[in-house]
């Protein structure tokens, strides 16, 4: 099996020797650095399966660091945060991020979120058929790519599986917890609200307004569907 290689950004020395850890127990590569410039540093030098980003970091925040490497990345990233609010962990996720978990955590419990979200990039359940097409719209399965007349969207691992949860069936209404199933592939408090933030983010992407939506629309009180394209 081939190791995969983490990039675990936290400031914390106790926190990132304890998950250094695990993960080189787990059989990962793992790369630690202290800082948000040293994390986009080490970005810049390697390939990295996942990320694991602390918010709270000298230099350069973990918000920007997600914005500079969601410019140039879809590399999954889980971010750990102090604060517990739920509208600062979906702000968080509307950057770009996959998923969160909020300190103190386990470092079991992080391990099991990465291995979901390396399944999630990895291998889809999905690829019926490999290309759908809807309008200027092309959702390319096995290359895990969408694009928009042409242009790639840059999706991230979670936007595109629930682009492609929608696509697959145009027309179904999915509530929310549907989707958190399908694409999240697990539940916890607020969650159902990521789903939201994904589709705001794949929205701007698509340049879909949500008053008169072209392909996404909102079924309020139940959730959303998918409108199919000529």
């Amino acid at each position: 099996m081939e190791t995969r290689r983490v990039l675990l950004v936290e400031d914390e020395k106790s926190i990132r020797d304890a998950v250094v850890a695990y993960l080189e127990r787990e059989g990962f590569w793992v790369t630690p650095a202290a800082d948000g410039e040293a994390a986009l540093h080490a970005f810049s030098l390697h390939n990295f399966d996942l990320i694991v980003l602390d918010l709270m970091l000298p230099k350069v925040s973990g918000e920007d660091v997600c914005r500079e490497i969601r410019e140039k990345s879809d590399v999954p990233i889980i971010m750990l945060t102090a604060k517990g609010e739920v509208d600062d962990r979906i702000a968080g996720l509307e950057l770009g991020a996959d998923d969160y978990l909020v300190k103190p955590f386990s470092p079991r419990e992080l391990i099991a979120r990465i291995k979901v979200l390396l399944r999630r990039s990895h291998v889809t359940d999905i690829p019926q058929r490999d290309f759908l097409k809807y309008g200027d719209l092309e959702l390319d399965v096995g290359g895990h790519r969408a694009l928009l007349a042409g242009k790639d969207l840059d999706l991230t691992v979670s936007e595109f599986k629930l682009l492609l949860v929608l696509a697959r069936y145009p027309g179904r209404v999915y509530s929310r917890m549907e989707l958190v199933d399908k694409v999240l592939g697990y539940d916890f408090e607020g969650y159902e609200r990521t789903v939201d933030s994904h589709i705001k983010n794949l929205r701007a992407k698509l340049g879909d307004d949500p008053k008169e939506p072209r392909y996404i629309s909102t079924v309020h009180g139940v959730g959303y569907r998918f409108e199919a394209q000529g």
